[in-house]
């Protein structure tokens, strides 16, 4: 059976639930007065900007979203336009953690702060903003889309995949189990 295009952005989801947890740990380390690899945080940087935004994140916003809306579900609002927000926060986020990740590597202490906030950003959007994909977006997906736009989006989604090539797409997800080690 193929797979619905939802259970492949939950499947996505998971994977970046294991880096938001070594986000986490960083933040704790960072808070404990303990210092961070850079070589770690530009590894959480690569990984949102591909794997979290560019692959997932593209999925929603070029496909999965105009085809609600073409289905009737309004564009402005709930949910959609509150996920949008979101996808653009957590960029900015990603851009904020990129630099004062850099900042960190070069003067330690006196960019601390700001790597510490971008952290905390990241950490308290992404469990809220899976929450609202798995439990209010993809259900009701799961009932506006028939058979054939299932398929349709599945299709979409292999392309993207094939777009952005399948071994980044497992390199990301091998990136997101061995961070845990690295903190």
């Amino acid at each position: 059976m193929v797979k619905k295009p939802t259970d492949i952005l939950e499947e996505e989801h998971h994977v970046i639930q294991k880096v938001v947890a070594v986000m986490v740990a960083l933040l704790a380390r960072l808070e404990e007065g303990k210092d961070v690899k850079g070589e770690t945080i530009n590894h959480v940087v690569e990984f949102m900007r591909t794997f979290g935004d560019k692959c997932h994140h593209g999925k929603e916003e070029n496909y999965l979203f105009p085809l609600l809306g073409k289905k009737g579900v309004p564009m402005t609002g709930c949910p959609i336009a509150i996920l949008v927000h979101e996808h653009e926060k957590g960029r900015s986020l990603v851009k904020q953690l990129s630099e004062s990740g850099a900042a960190y590597a070069k003067s330690g202490e006196t960019a601390k702060s700001v790597l510490i906030k971008s952290l905390q950003g990241l950490v308290e959007l992404y469990p809220n903003h899976i929450w609202k994909e798995e439990y209010l977006l993809f259900p009701m997906t799961n009932k506006v889309l028939n058979d054939k736009d299932q398929k349709e989006l599945s299709d979409q989604f292999e392309a993207v995949e094939k777009e952005i090539g399948r071994d980044v797409h497992k390199r990301f997800e091998k990136i997101a189990e061995e961070l845990a080690p690295e903190i």
